[in-house]
Order: C-alpha cells, then structure tokens, then sequence
C-alpha cells in the first residue's frame, strides 16, 4: 500500500454469515444445559416422591356427636372393678389344677388342690379324739343312770330303816362323782370337736376355691410346683393359682391433666373408641373422679362406666375417651365434626392444611378450623373422625407423597 492512499476500513469488516454459526451454537448449548437442569430437577422430584419418608401419625378423635361437644379428650385403659389373683392361704405342693385362661368360673368353685396328705392324718387323729371322748361320755352316762337308780333303792331302804346311814351317803356320793365326770366328759368332747373343726378347716385350706363368679384370665401354677400366700424370695415358690376377673365389672381408667379437670364431672357423658376397633364408637359416662392428684405426672385419675358392655371389650385394652358437653353453638354456626393435635395445622399462605394418611400415602386437605382447646384444635370441615393425620414429618411433605410410620 503507499502511503498516499488511506486504508480501506470495509475489508477489517467481518461477514455475518461467518458469525452466525457460532452464536448459534451457543445458544443451543444454552438451551440444551438448562433442559438438563429442568429434567434433573424433576428427576430428583420423582425419586423424592417415590422415596418413603417417615412419619407420626395421630386418630382424628370425634367433635360434635348425638350427645354434645368434645371439650376434653384422653387415653386410658379398660380395668376391672373386681379382679382377684386367688391364692392358697398356706404352702404347700400342687396336686390338682382344674382351671385354664378362659375358663367361665362360679362362686366357690374349686380351681386346684394343694397336697393335703400330712393335713389329712391330723384330721384323722382330731375325729378319732372326738370319737373317743364321744363314746366315753356314753358310757358315763349309762354309769350315772345305774347310779341314779341304786341310789333310789338305797333311799327306800333307808326310809324303812334297812339300809344304814352310811349306805345312803356312798349312793348320794357315787351319784355326784358320775355326774362330775359327766360334765368334765361333755367339755372333752366339746374341745375335740373344736380341735375337729380346726382341723377340718385347715384341711379345707389346701382347696383353693374362686372367691366370686368371673373368667379366669391366667393360669399362674402347676402340679407339682410349691405355692404360698407369700413370696419365699428364691423364685421357686408360687404366689398364685390364677387370676379371676368379673367382666360385667369392666370400666376405664384414665388419667386427666390436673389442668383440664374442671373440665370433667361425676356423670357425664363420654365417648369411648377402643385402639383394636378405631370405628366403633362407645357410649360411656363418667362414674367418678378420685378425689387425689398424682404430684408426679401432675393428673388426676377418672373412672368411667360403660353404657352397655359388650364381648369384644377385654381388660387392660387401650382406649381413647372423649367428654362431652351439650352442644351449644350459635345459630348458623358448623358443627365440630373432628378433633385433631395442633401441631397435625400446616399453613399454605392463608390456608390451614393437613395431611390425611391413605394406604401408604399422604392426601393434602384444606380444612376449616374451629376452636382451640389445650394442644388440640376443633375441624370443622376436611377431616372425619378416625382418619390419620400426620403430626410429625418433613415440612418438604407433599400431596401423594409416600410414608411410613416412624418406629
């Protein structure tokens, strides 16, 4: 080029359709790196999805029924008022058991023998004494009777002046000895017929006998084991036959934080629902609240009767109780239909939702609250008595969503 002419500054200029393929290229990377990210992301979503988590899980318990309002809810168990474990009331071997678990049994039923061999010959010997001192006593009584009758003769005489003074006096004697030795006979006999009944009396005690009409529930000895009405502190020695249990006595026991006990009366109406039949409602009525509090659990102890009992209702079966009130709601208002634990309420923006448990799997509900009420919350729509709802879980919980229940 020479130096006079200026330099031509469209040939520097770079053509456009060599520039294209490139930032083309770019892009298409582009897109294709964040259709990556957006298929991993929702890879990841599935897997997480698909993956069960663990989860608490708490019964929604029954709001407003035929009989009122829920305003307290417990659990407890279900306790005879009569339960004996029958027991010998002395030590001694078992020879007979004539009672198993289920057994019906009656008042005064023989439930086992105990080995009554060295009892039994005292026996013996005390009805052999009282023999003795029977038969000795009718003897003397012959004896007298004799006596009586010579001594009448002798007074004869004497009256005709036959038989001598002296005469008379061994008759009058002889008369007063015998009946002496009667009297002294008729008490033997009384002590050994008292001994008799001690004796059959501890003979009796080797028989041990249902002490009122119930099912026999265990059945704690067998032959040939030592049994004692106390515990001989080895472990070899048993304290009981079996445990007797009246059925038509069953009723529930619960315990009520002393700070809801206002809450609770002599009489009023409860709903019961036992854990082996979450769908059966129970009638029920409180029968009495124990006048004393427990300092350590901070509770009181209430009792509670069943409206009608029924066979599926066993002893030491857990149980949850709801106490009710009449209802006493303002007109237009809805009806309590559940009552779930506070922390089951997650919040979607204004909304209140929980998660109902559903073979395996977790459904999200909008629901309407009513009332709180100690740590739980009154439902009054989205959520029926007796369903599941999660209490505990990750707060990444979503609809259909897999669970398990957390050991």
């Amino acid at each position: 080029m020479d130096q006079g002419e200026k330099p031509d500054l469209a040939e520097l200029r770079i053509d456009g359709h060599k520039r294209r393929p490139k930032q083309v290229g770019r892009r298409v990377l582009a897109v294709v790196a964040v259709a990556i990210a957006i298929l991993a992301v929702a890879v990841a979503v599935l897997v997480a999805r698909g993956r069960a988590v663990e989860v608490e899980v708490a019964t929604a318990q029954p709001g407003t029924g035929p009989h009122g309002t829920a305003v307290l809810n417990a659990s407890g168990y279900v306790t005879p008022r009569r339960k004996a474990t029958v027991a010998a009331k002395v030590t001694g071997r078992v020879a007979e058991v004539m009672v198993d678990e289920g057994m019906q049994v009656e008042k005064g039923q023989v439930l086992a023998r105990l080995d009554d061999s060295d009892i039994r010959a005292r026996y013996n010997a005390s009805r052999a004494d009282r023999d003795v001192a029977r038969a000795s006593l009718a003897d003397l009584r012959v004896n007298l009777a004799n006596a009586e009758r010579n001594l009448k003769r002798v007074r004869g005489l004497a009256a005709a002046q036959v038989a001598s003074k002296e005469q008379l006096d061994d008759a009058e004697t002889a008369v007063d000895s015998l009946k002496a030795r009667l009297a002294v006979a008729e008490q033997q006999l009384a002590a050994a017929e008292a001994q008799l009944a001690v004796s059959a009396q501890d003979l009796d005690n080797y028989t041990i006998r249902a002490p009122f009409a119930g099912t026999a529930v265990s059945k704690d000895a067998q032959p040939g084991e030592m049994v004692s009405p106390v515990s001989a502190g080895g472990g070899f020695t048993r304290t009981g036959i079996s445990t007797i249990v009246d059925m038509s006595s069953l009723e529930i026991e619960v315990d009520v934080n002393e700070s809801y006990i206002a809450r609770v009366r002599p009489g009023q109406r409860v709903e019961a629902t036992l854990d082996a039949y979450p769908d059966w409602r129970i009638p029920a009525h409180v029968r009495t609240v124990i006048p004393t509090a427990d300092r350590q659990k901070a509770t009181v102890k209430v009792r509670i009767s069943f409206e009608k009992l029924d066979p599926r209702i066993l002893p030491d079966m857990g149980v949850k109780v709801t106490f009710l009130e009449p209802a006493q709601q303002e007109a237009g208002a809805s009806p309590v239909r559940a009552v779930v634990p506070e922390n089951a309420i997650r919040h979607a923006g204004d909304k209140s939702v929980v998660f109902v448990l559903k073979d395996g799997v977790v459904v999200r509900r909008g629901v309407a609250l009513g009332r709180k009420h100690g740590s739980e919350v009154d439902v009054l729509a989205g959520v029926d008595p007796g369903e599941k709802v999660v209490v505990s879980g990750p707060e990444t919980l979503e609809d259909g969503q897999k669970v398990k229940l957390r050991e």
